[in-house]
């Protein structure tokens, strides 16, 4: 009888945590479907008013107008490269920086990490003024030197790095050492390919909140060639008035490299994510 209300209880509780998952992805996916649902239609369909959830008359017309109008390609090209710029130099000293405050002995270490990680406590937009002025002082305003080079340093990334670094087995840093291997090498070698998932789930959440940044791009771009998808939204919006379709168009355009690399790299990221939470996936 227990056995019978327990198994009862737990098919319960298992209903109960389905019905609230579907609720969720219902909540995550309506604004979806309807952002694609009206870029699928015809202009006068987005200002009728009469409700409907799907197109009466399906037509790619915002995509071709919003693609030969706009300068949509140039904008998705910045936002690339400028992605994957921040993404390979972020990666590249998060990695040395968070070896050197893990594994290596030097005066200060212990000051410089905390240096680092205060910059926790200081907001993005406190250093847009000195940031700016910088930029201007060394002739990068309106460069992709002046976009990135902000945008590299993460002391977060440092932090996760450098935790799962700590829990690396010094045996390995040792070994490599008596083979007479340098810190790059040991870094390279032996703590890189250990931390891969993890290396992955962070590379994919900088890419993903590079190409996304429009505040930074915003204050330092001065020219229409130069900007990334997420400001070049702003001008389809001035050249094109109020015509929703265009601008779904032109949005979802904009979303669709970061949404299909983190589907084609979900598994890593999860497994990161769970590597440096110490727990198993």
């Amino acid at each position: 009888m227990k056995a019978g209300m327990k198994a009862s209880s737990s098919l319960g509780w298992t209903l109960a945590g389905a019905l609230a998952a579907l609720l969720l992805a219902a909540m995550w996916a309506a604004p979806l479907l309807w952002a694609v649902s009206t870029a699928l239609r015809p202009e006068h369909e987005t200002v009728s008013a009469v409700f409907h959830w799907l197109p009466r008359d399906w037509t790619l017309d915002a995509f071709r107008k919003v693609l030969a109008a706009g300068n949509v390609g140039r904008w998705l090209f910045n936002s690339a490269l400028v992605a994957l710029l921040v993404t390979v130099l972020t990666m590249a000293l998060s990695l040395m920086a968070a070896y050197a405050f893990s594994q290596l002995r030097f005066r200060g270490r212990g000051l410089l990490f905390g240096a680092a990680m205060l910059a926790f406590l200081v907001p993005f937009e406190a250093l847009l003024v000195p940031l700016f002025r910088m930029m201007n002082q060394l002739g990068l305003i309106n460069s992709y030197a002046g976009i990135v080079l902000p945008q590299v340093v993460a002391p977060v990334v440092i932090y996760v790095f450098k935790g799962f670094f700590d829990a690396i087995p010094a045996d390995f840093r040792e070994a490599a050492v008596m083979d007479g291997a340098g810190p790059l090498r040991i870094l390279w070698s032996v703590y890189l390919p250990l931390s891969g998932n993890i290396v992955w789930a962070m590379a994919i959440v900088t890419f993903i909140g590079a190409w996304n940044n429009f505040l930074w791009p915003f204050i330092i771009v001065t020219s229409n060639d130069m900007m990334t998808i997420p400001l070049g939204l702003t001008q389809t919006y001035d050249a094109f008035g109020v015509r929703y379709a265009q601008l779904m168009a032109a949005a979802l355009l904009g979303a669709l490299p970061v949404a299909l690399a983190y589907v084609l790299f979900q598994r890593r990221v999860t497994h990161g994510f769970l590597a440096a939470t110490g727990l198993k996936g």
